[in-house]
């Protein structure tokens, strides 16, 4: 039988290496030979690419940061159950025997985006690349944090409120959908925990009602 330790470690590294990526760097780089990290609040996060760029480049940054970690949260789940599940893709839901391996592969995923190698430990905020991680791994989970999410930027236009709130429900809904067990539990209130300390200054201006609505940049061609 295969080492799941010796799996686990590989399959973090490979994650926290690959969602590291800073997609909104380059794609803002490509698209307007600029910086993004110069522009807007210095994130790589398509929020800011959005406000400092335009849509194009935001829905770009948002499906390249989403789909880089559902691809390792999936790949993870195949290669579990075909090395240590014995096929039974079920014992690697948040409830299963190999269901800690899945939350420990979200983790990673939001640690190598917010503190990505490639950016001497800096990054983006985890929403995109931990929305990702949680469709491939618990994909009910996902729902109850697109419900969470839009709920509120629907109704107050402020992105990193939804964001924290769907942070702060992401144990919450797999605890209630998924029954996950309690190692699963404590992996992904770590991963909440780094996607609450990335918005601490969000935080505060939320707080003292300072924090910006969101709106689209009309082009590129504004600055």
């Amino acid at each position: 039988m295969a080492n799941p330790l010796l799996i686990t470690v590989c399959l973090c590294v490979g994650t926290y290496f690959i969602c590291g990526i800073p997609f909104g760097l380059i794609i803002t780089s490509l698209m307007t030979h600029t910086d993004i990290r110069s522009m807007g609040s210095g994130n790589i996060g398509s929020t800011n690419v959005g406000r400092s760029v335009g849509k194009v480049a935001a829905a770009l940054t948002l499906l390249a940061d989403t789909c880089k970690a559902m691809i390792c949260s999936i790949a993870a789940r195949e290669l579990v159950t075909a090395t240590l599940a014995a096929t039974n893709r079920a014992a690697t839901m948040p409830d299963g025997t190999w269901g800690w391996i899945g939350g420990m592969v979200v983790l990673a995923a939001i640690v190598g985006h917010v503190f990505s190698p490639y950016l001497h430990f800096a990054g983006g905020k985890g929403i995109a690349a931990g929305f990702g991680a949680i469709i491939g791994y618990a994909p009910l989970v996902a729902v109850g944090l697109l419900v969470v999410f839009l709920g509120l930027v629907l109704t107050t236009k402020l992105v990193s409120a939804g964001s924290v709130a769907a942070a702060v429900s992401m144990p919450f809904w797999m605890a209630v959908l998924y029954h996950a067990l309690l190692h699963v539990l404590i992996s992904v209130a770590l991963a909440s925990c780094i996607v609450i300390w990335a918005h601490r200054s969000n935080i505060v201006k939320l707080l003292h009602g300072e924090e910006k609505q969101f709106s689209f940049r009309s082009s590129c061609k504004d600055k």
